[in-house]
């Protein structure tokens, strides 16, 4: 077996901004196996200015993996414990060679294009009126639930935004999720989510940034507006540490991105824990090409989730590959008379 990892510029068509900053390409790499004339493609998504394996010697540790692929994917997993999108990359790469055709991992209804999976609209931070027009669109495009990134512009308009669709459309009609992205302060962030919990919504995802957890725990127990942890999980690599982490917080949700807590064995773990807690969980997205993002939507389907997921980002670029994931009135599906175009 032969393997090899390429670089790869994702460009958006539309600078995307959040409360980290305006994004306008998105780094990526892939791991490419060979062995007997069959080839396995895995995105390692690597996040800069999020993942935690955003280090300096990130390409040393892939070209490591790569260079020590004969090994197997059990040994490297272990070994790639402080690089979770590495470890997502290899679990993608190892079981694309397995698959018939490259590119089904998990054979399901879904893969079989029988069945899809519901998903929220996403709208991304920008000027007020940008942001209306992208509300307008994914309510057009059939979108039942919404999610907005908030934090980057004044909270006041931000506001005003959210009251715009719930004067529109209440809240069996459509589904308001927020993403702070940790934008809170411990200080303001109850009186922030008490104006929130007055539009009836869903859910926020990280009030206040990841590593306060006296803070968290605190307002988890206090908020008006149930709480999903995203940044708090990154970085988080034993079992054990895990545990301690939902069970001291005890959060109303956990947000899972497979790139970012250590592809299908991690997030696996702290699926298990969360139910252990009676805690829901929805499956996300981090930014990758459709590669990365059809490892996790088929991934995603076989949990047998019924919340919409965070899986409609495969649209955002300009120079994606091409592939047979669609999405159609608020659902992902895979649409097999659709075909794969892989240029690396």
């Amino acid at each position: 077996m032969k393997a090899s990892y390429k670089k790869y510029i994702l460009e958006f068509k539309q600078a995307s901004g959040t409360s980290r900053g305006v994004l306008k390409t998105k780094e990526t790499y892939f791991i490419i196996l060979e062995n007997e004339g069959k080839i396995g493609y895995g995105e390692t998504g690597l996040f800069r200015g999020l993942s935690i394996d955003d280090r300096p010697d990130y390409e040393s540790q892939l070209a490591w993996a790569c260079e020590n692929i004969h090994l197997g994917i059990e040994v490297l997993w272990s070994k790639m414990i402080e690089f979770p999108s590495i470890q997502f990359g290899l679990e993608q790469a190892f079981l694309s060679l397995k698959s018939a055709d490259g590119f089904n991992l998990f054979p399901s209804k879904f893969t079989k294009s029988e069945d899809e999976i519901p998903i929220n609209g996403l709208i991304w931070m920008g000027s007020e009126t940008f942001m209306q027009e992208q509300i307008a669109d994914k309510l057009k495009a059939g979108f039942s639930t919404i999610k907005m990134k908030i934090g980057a512009i004044d909270f006041d308009t931000e506001i005003k935004l959210l009251t715009a669709i719930r004067k529109k459309y209440s809240a069996k009609e459509i589904t308001l999720r927020v993403d702070a992205n940790g934008a809170f302060t411990p200080e303001n962030a109850l009186e922030k989510l008490e104006r929130l919990a007055s539009l009836d919504i869903h859910s926020i995802e990280q009030p206040i940034k990841q590593g306060q957890l006296s803070e968290m725990k605190d307002l988890c127990l206090k908020t008006p507006v149930p709480i999903a942890l995203d940044e708090e999980l990154i970085g988080v690599f034993k079992y054990d540490d895990k545990v301690n982490l939902l069970n001291n917080i005890r959060p109303q949700y956990i947000i899972l991105k497979p790139s970012l807590v250590g592809g299908i064995k991690g997030s696996n773990e702290w699926i298990e824990i969360a139910n252990s807690l009676n805690i829901p969980y929805w499956i996300t997205s981090a930014l990758e090409s459709n590669i990365g993002l059809n490892a996790i939507s088929q991934y995603t389907y076989t949990l047998g989730v019924s919340l919409p997921q965070g899986l409609g980002t495969g649209s955002l670029f300009t120079n994606n590959m091409e592939s047979p994931l669609e999405v159609i009135n608020g659902n992902i599906k895979y649409n097999n008379s659709k075909a794969w175009k892989v240029n690396l």
